[in-house]
């Protein structure tokens, strides 16, 4: 059987395989995931809880790998919303441009420096599809987005204390909008995208970034072959690449670009409030539709090409199968 331990995402548990700093498993499940039979058939001995992983919320070692997520999370608000607001701030040409290339810079940094502590995450649609793959525990999952969400929401406090009310107000933080409302010839006016626009969007952008990125880090071959540091600047250039295309191709004022990162996108809302609500809901449903989608894309396509022999242990299907026999 193959094995998964050079996943880029999964937990901490999988990182560096020299085996300095890896936490211990908290669980008594053995690690060999699945048992085979005389006539060499898989027999599936996993309860329910142990496919949602109900053990990890009493496992002290992940908690301490959720403040990986949540600093790293905070991290990530507050240079990525820096990044947004100074590039427009500025007289370059092409800000878009100037500032995916910073973004990729910013984002393969901080997943290299993340990587080591908890899986690398730092943004709910990682966590939620990995979740949803097997990678990681249902239960693992809840706990790294509840960890990036507080990141976010710390992120945007911090870039609140340093920047003017003026800043502030004009670039709502650096946070994610649909629409805005604007001066218009007489009087306020709505500006930005379509709901619908806004929504399959960031729907298509999460496929593609799942797909394009997160693909590799997912398959231990690619993971094997390409190693950590090129899978994770791959992913960053991959994210760069989308927030570029969604902020050009749309041009549309008001419209602030893919989200691709709910948790980025909760962090300015719940401290800057107002319009950064409206449409809020897209930046967490488009996300979640991708990651669906993606999962449904792995299901069909022939499993030597992705995951090991016999799957994850904590496969969603593998979780529905558990709790209908319960």
């Amino acid at each position: 059987m193959a094995s998964n331990s050079n996943v880029v995402f999964g937990d901490e548990e999988s990182q560096l395989s020299g085996g300095t700093n890896r936490v211990q498993p908290c669980s008594s499940t053995p690690r060999n995931r699945n048992t085979i039979d005389d006539d060499g058939k898989k027999q599936n001995f996993l309860s329910l809880s142990q496919r949602l992983g109900i053990q990890d919320f009493f496992c002290l070692d992940v908690w301490r790998a959720s403040m990986g997520e949540l600093l790293g999370s905070a991290v990530l608000v507050f240079m990525l919303d820096t990044i947004v607001i100074s590039t427009f701030e500025s007289d370059t040409k092409m800000p878009n441009l100037i500032m995916s290339i910073l973004i990729a810079v910013v984002i393969t940094i901080l997943l290299l420096a993340v990587v080591p502590v908890s899986g690398g995450h730092i943004n709910p649609v990682i966590s939620f599809s990995a979740a949803l793959v097997g990678i990681i525990s249902m239960s693992r999952a809840i706990i790294y987005i509840v960890a990036q969400c507080l990141g976010a929401v710390l992120g945007a406090l911090a870039l609140r204390a340093v920047v003017s009310s003026s800043i502030e107000d004009t670039f709502s933080l650096g946070g994610c909008t649909v629409t805005i409302i604007a001066p218009g010839p007489n009087g306020p006016v709505t500006v930005g995208l379509e709901t619908a626009q806004a929504l399959w969007l960031e729907i298509f952008c999460t496929f593609v970034f799942l797909f394009a990125s997160i693909w590799m880090a997912y398959d231990h071959r690619q993971a094997k072959a390409l190693g950590h540091v090129t899978v994770l600047s791959i992913v960053g250039l991959v994210l760069g690449l989308l927030v570029f295309i969604s902020t050009t191709v749309t041009a549309k004022k008001g419209y602030a670009g893919a989200g691709i990162n709910p948790a980025r996108c909760l962090g300015p809302a719940l401290i800057r409030g107002g319009h950064l609500w409206d449409g809020h809901w897209i930046f967490w449903v488009g996300p979640t539709i991708g990651c669906v989608a993606f999962y449904v894309y792995t299901k069909i396509i022939p499993p030597k090409h992705f995951l090991a022999e016999y799957g994850f242990k904590h496969d969603f299907v593998g979780v529905v199968k558990a709790l209908s026999n319960v």
